[in-house]
């Protein structure tokens, strides 16, 4: 069933599918924001530090699974082979280690460290330092890749419109996109992204769950639906088939994937809004499971793709190989509206990563520049208001981004932006977290150094990964990784060269718990219910 406008066929089913789905993250949105309207920055950008574990550990994992892992890397893998895997094996490891070893420790950290409720003014509390010059580093850096990770989001939005709509060019349907994406996350704030974040979490489950084995059973069936031409060392986890230079750097790469999550803000705040050790030990494991769940279904998708779409998978269009399988099998009649729920987990996939960006950049700006360094005495509703115009400045900036049809592809986008975060605050963080002679210094050089490294990297070792000549040497090698190596060295010997942290910086890293209590960090209902009653005075 569909309608006609200019040649271009619509499916009814699938739009009405698209409709509802939108109605729900929207509705989220409205709801939290009457919840919540009445209380201050902490409840807006961290959901008032009360998430529950399930919900903090498909929040965390769909925010960092963004629309690459149902378009991007199930294409690779369509396209080129097992050895695009890497990619995957190198996140699973990281997302493990990440909930095992950084996310408990990160949320006691934080909350001893002055109760911090954002990346940077977790940074800055935990030297007890009053220079904005950390701070300010972080913002840069968070605007500028956040930028261009929305711009990725927004752009798979866009395409996917275009494919269910296609009587609507790709650019308004990324205005359009970008324009759900802001309304949500302006109106609920932080509770808004997370439980959005949980039901676009379970319908991307769903979604690589179900297509994988239909069409495995229709491929035995009927057979493909294409021709299907293999090519050699297709099925090896060697990409060139033997152990060569283009071997090792494809398995670095994939592992230096992994070492993202160490660095990724809107990732590690999730951690730190967990509401109890109870329910972090909970978010651990589902978490870990979700994730390796999720890359699984993705390499099978790229697999299954192949033998059942065959030579319809080109270099063109193989970010749709996941798209043009759903409608292979639900296109027809009344099958379009389960067709059309499961597209829209390819939006929720981009959607829950946009979101949690755009609260993470605007939570930065607010917290760590704003309120540190422009006006001291702002009060908390007008903290929220600038959030929020701060997300609408930042989205406007991505879409334009998104809209220039010189911009990279989706995957090249998101992976330019992963190595600024890894690089720059991967091996801070762990130091932070972990060690006791870290100081002030040794941070600022090593997120500084950590993120110039990656760039220029990129610009003079690995563009033409981008679709460009790089301008010295093609290394082939993920920018992440020296960037990371380097930021750590940078760090560690700054922090060595220079003076040992105070005897209070000291004493606040001794203070932190190995283990916790609910009861130590959790706020009664009735302090809670006092701590409002107290804001709402305040505010009138």
């Amino acid at each position: 069933m569909g309608s006609s406008s200019g040649g271009a066929s619509i499916n009814v089913y699938e739009l009405i599918s698209f409709i509802l789905y939108f109605a729900l993250v929207i509705g989220v949105g409205i709801y939290f924001f009457f919840k919540s309207k009445s209380k201050g920055e902490k409840d807006y950008f961290l959901g008032g530090r009360n998430i529950n574990g399930l919900v903090g550990a498909l929040s965390a994992g769909a925010s960092d699974m963004s629309a690459w892992v149902l378009m991007g890397l199930p294409g690779s893998i369509c396209l080129y082979g097992l050895g695009q895997v890497w990619i995957s094996i190198g996140l699973l490891i990281g997302t493990v280690c990440s909930w095992i070893f950084v996310a408990p420790r990160l949320r006691r950290f934080a909350i001893v460290a002055d109760d911090s409720i954002t990346i940077p003014q977790f940074f800055s509390n935990r030297f007890k330092s009053k220079s904005p010059v950390l701070r300010v580093a972080c913002a840069v850096i968070f605007v500028i890749a956040y930028c261009i990770y929305s711009a990725s989001s927004i752009s798979a939005c866009g395409e996917l419109f275009n494919v269910v709509m296609p009587a609507i060019d790709k650019r308004p349907a990324m205005i359009i996109a970008a324009t759900i994406i802001v309304v949500y996350t302006l109106l609920g704030g932080f509770n808004a992204v997370c439980w959005t974040d949980f039901f676009q979490g379970m319908l991307m489950l769903c979604a690589l769950m179900v297509v994988p084995i239909i069409a495995l059973g229709v491929l035995n069936a009927s057979g493909p639906v294409g021709i299907v031409i293999t090519p050699e060392n297709y099925y090896s986890l060697l990409s060139s088939g033997k152990f060569d230079w283009k071997s090792i750097a494809d398995i670095l790469t994939g592992i230096g994937w992994g070492l993202g999550y160490f660095g990724m803000p809107h990732i590690l705040v999730r951690y730190m809004s967990i509401k109890s050790e109870k329910e972090m030990k909970k978010s651990r494991i589902i978490g870990s499971v979700w994730t390796g769940i999720i890359l699984l279904m993705a390499t099978v998708v790229g697999l299954v793709a192949h033998e059942y779409l065959g030579g319809r998978i080109t270099s063109a269009n193989s970010s749709q190989a996941f798209i043009q399988m759903i409608r292979q099998l639900f296109g027809a009649g009344a099958l379009a509206l389960i067709g059309g729920l499961l597209l829209s987990a390819i939006v929720a996939a981009s959607m829950s990563t946009a979101d949690s960006q755009l609260l993470a950049s605007s939570s930065a700006f607010v917290s760590d520049v704003y309120k540190t360094s422009l006006k001291k005495n702002a009060t908390d509703k007008e903290l929220l208001w600038v959030g929020r115009i701060v997300v609408a400045v930042i989205t406007i900036i991505a879409l334009l981004i998104a809209l220039n049809p010189k911009s990279q592809t989706i995957m090249q986008l998101v992976s330019a932006a992963w190595s600024i975060f890894g690089a720059a605050f991967g091996p801070t963080m762990l130091l932070c977290l972990f060690w006791r002679r870290f100081n002030y210094k040794g941070a600022c050089v090593g997120i500084i150094v950590g993120f110039v490294v990656s760039v220029l990297w990129m610009v003079l070792f690995n563009f033409e990964y981008y679709g460009y000549t790089s301008v010295i040497y093609n290394t082939a090698l993920y920018e992440i990784v020296p960037g990371f190596i380097v930021g750590l060295i940078s760090a560690v010997a700054t922090s060595l060269l220079t003076a040992p942290p105070s005897e209070e910086v000291l004493a606040l890293y001794d203070s932190v718990p190995d283990q916790v209590e609910e009861s130590d960090f959790v706020k009664s209902e009735e302090e809670n219910a006092t701590e409002e009653t107290a804001s709402e005075e305040v505010s009138e």
